[in-house]
């Protein structure tokens, strides 16, 4: 399968799951997005890396890589290899003794030894299909929407529009909901919106 290169585009915190981020990766040559929640300890290992900052002690992840270029070994890239029941899947390829190999990782990790590493970061198309968010105008952008995101959750909203609509209209309104959440970079929102429109589509 043709992979599609990533990068990172900015780190968010939840408003969901406290302690929680949303890490948002983009197309390299394209306009979808690819929100991942991740912890607060990857996060900041992600955002250390990416601001040039340096602990004073080295970092899990610091270790990681001294440890692998001691040995040398050497990463390749980082893929995001696959999407199961709303978790996300990746690998590290490597190069050990000049022998390719690939060790499952989560995410999270992943990426923040990438990043150290300065690897690039890839996916393939039916993950992006599946999970990535489209950034464009809305469609109808004199719809008004009135969702507040402080006074209820996603599947209140899932319940709320399926007692008084019909599913056409509730994927309508979802779909609303989403542009929103994009237009105002609100990626964690818009990812379990996307998650609820997919469920949705698939009933």
């Amino acid at each position: 399968m043709e992979k599609i290169q990533l990068e990172i585009l900015g780190l968010s915190s939840s408003q969901a799951q406290i302690g929680s981020f949303a890490l948002v990766l983009g197309e390299k040559e394209g306009d979808r997005r690819l929100p991942i929640i991740i912890g607060g300890f990857e996060a900041q290992a992600i955002a250390l890396e990416i601001e040039n900052i340096k602990p004073n002690r080295p970092m899990t992840h610091d270790l990681i890589i001294s440890i692998a270029r001691e040995f040398e070994i050497n990463l390749q890239e980082v893929v995001i290899s696959d999407l199961r029941e709303g978790v996300f899947y990746s690998r590290l390829v490597m190069y050990i003794n000049e022998e390719l190999h690939e060790i499952d990782a989560r995410p999270s990790d992943a990426i923040a030894i990438a990043v150290r590493y300065r690897a690039p970061i890839f996916t393939y198309e039916h993950i992006l299909n599946e999970a990535g968010i489209v950034i464009k105008e809305s469609d109808n952008p004199d719809v008004p929407i009135t969702y507040e995101a402080d006074e209820q959750t996603e599947p209140e909203v899932e319940e709320k529009t399926k007692a008084k609509s019909p599913k056409s209209q509730q994927i309508k309104k979802i779909n609303q909901l989403m542009e929103e959440a994009i237009q105002n970079e609100d990626y964690e929102r818009a990812a379990k919106l996307r998650d609820e429109l997919q469920k949705l589509e698939n009933s």
